[in-house]
């Protein structure tokens, strides 16, 4: 038996704000989304040419204030093949929240506070 990872669900509280964060820093696009006939949610799904894995971005209605997210202690992690030009791209966003120059990367942090590992290609 073998399985297959497809995608990761993060919750938003600004569904647009969140698809254009993830279009803007990672080049991920919007390829499908699904609503619910009675307004409850809204869940929208980004991917790009790079991977068949989705980020799974889910919006309800009734949520009120932000996401508890504990010590942040999990991520998502992007490869970038020029990790410079990446670095440099996400600090003129003002969203790098921690660097690890030892290790290589670099972590940054989502409208709504999920952080995301840049890591360079091997």
């Amino acid at each position: 038996m073998t399985f297959k990872m497809v995608h990761e669900n993060y919750n938003v509280q600004d569904l647009d704000k969140s698809v254009a964060f993830y279009q803007e820093a990672f080049g991920l696009k919007e390829i499908r989304r699904n609503e619910a006939a009675d307004g409850s949610y809204i869940i929208a799904f980004l991917s790009n040419e790079e991977s068949t894995f989705d980020l799974e971005l889910t919006w309800l209605k009734e949520k009120e204030g932000p996401y508890d997210l504990g010590d942040c202690e999990f991520h998502l992690a992007f490869e970038t093949e020029d990790y410079d030009a990446a670095h440099a791209k996400h600090e003129a966003m003002g969203c790098i929240c921690f660097e690890n120059p030892a290790m290589g990367i670099y972590f940054v942090t989502d409208p709504d506070g999920y952080w995301l590992e840049v890591i360079p290609a091997k």
